[in-house]
């Protein structure tokens, strides 16, 4: 789960400008096979929901220093493509929207993070799932874009599986009904944890507003300049808190390598993902994020869901879902039936 979704809008404008490459004749063999694209979305969700396992199996390691690692993932394997395309990896009249871009990145990432080290895993990535929902609200301040009916209502049902899921106090009195990590401690700081990942969507979200500024840059100049700056400004944040260290020898940095390896593989299928399949559809299978997420925490965190979380996570995966199916048939025909009776989705 990446968490980082706000790439997908960097993949999709590489997918639609980028000039055919010397390999289009091994993409035109991959593209034969049926669903590609949906399949390479769905394993993207895979390996983005087991970077998001390894933060609560490194519980020594600050969640902070681990979106360094995560962040080295992404810099690394960008350098090669930015010096192979002779692309200038800071151009001018882009450098401040590239910060601005990095800045509200890492401190999404930073969140969200935090956010699954103290609340459980499947919650803190239902509410993180939710980034597509709100982009709708920034769009609108921001870019003047249309905020109709179905945004409102889908903006309010999102809401209300935040609400369920992040449990308040005010609302819900203690938080007891929390899952219980396996070593029997209890979430202390679950709730605030909720508001960190609540935080971090928000953040994102903005993300994919000052990424509609930037297109026609390449990803890898948006992913470098972003990885750079992340790796800087988490290196710090760790050294501020007194918490820069490294991971104890043994599995812990075996598990920080696989961070790093798992991320970077999900950006890629996520990327080929969206060569081969709309937008809309792509954001659909990313849904299995959040059914690996509970698997993950039944099987490796031993923790069984509430009711209440389910009840939540259901209504929030309902929003994105419909986010995604009005992508597609927004990219239907004018004069197509489909889209016709689905008319209530583009109010």
């Amino acid at each position: 789960m990446e968490l980082e979704s706000p790439t997908e809008s960097e993949s999709r404008l590489t997918a639609e400008e980028a000039p055919p490459s010397s390999n289009s004749g091994g993409i035109k063999r991959l593209g034969s096979i049926p669903h590609l694209g949906i399949i390479m979305a769905i394993a993207s969700s895979f390996f983005f929901s087991l970077s998001s396992l390894i933060v609560k199996l490194v519980p020594d390691v600050h969640p902070v220093a681990l979106a360094t690692y995560r962040f080295a993932g992404i810099l690394l394997p960008s350098i090669p493509i930015v010096i192979r395309r002779s692309e200038d990896p800071f151009p001018k009249g882009k450098r401040w929207l590239l910060l601005l871009r990095a800045f509200l990145g890492t401190t999404s990432l930073m969140s969200q993070f935090y956010a699954l080290r103290h609340m459980p895993l499947a919650d803190a990535s239902v509410i993180i799932f939710s980034v597509p929902v709100f982009v709708a609200i920034f769009a609108r301040i921001f870019l003047k874009e249309e905020c109709g009916l179905f945004h409102v209502a889908n903006i309010f049902l999102t809401l209300c599986g935040c609400i369920l899921i992040a449990r308040p106090p005010f609302l819900f009195g203690r938080m007891d009904a929390l899952p219980l990590p396996e070593d029997g401690s209890v979430y202390d700081n679950a709730f605030w944890g909720a508001v960190a990942a609540l935080c971090g969507t928000l953040f994102a979200a903005n993300v994919y507003v000052v990424i509609r500024s930037l297109k026609g840059l390449h990803f890898s100049v948006i992913m470098s300049s972003f990885g750079a700056f992340a790796i800087l400004q988490t290196f710090m944040t760790t050294w501020a808190m007194n918490e820069l260290c490294l991971p104890a020898c043994g599995h812990d940095r075996w598990l920080m390598v696989l961070l790093a390896i798992f991320s970077f593989a999900g950006q890629i299928l996520l990327t080929m993902a969206l060569q081969h399949e709309q937008a809309g559809p792509v954001a659909i299978a990313r849904s299995a994020d959040v059914v690996f997420a509970f698997i993950w925490q039944v099987i490796f965190l031993n923790e069984i869901p509430g009711w209440i979380s389910l009840i939540g996570a259901l209504l929030v995966t309902t929003s994105v879902l419909l986010t995604g199916v009005r992508k597609w048939v927004e990219g239907l025909d004018n004069h197509d039936p489909l889209r016709q009776r689905l008319w209530f989705l583009q109010r």
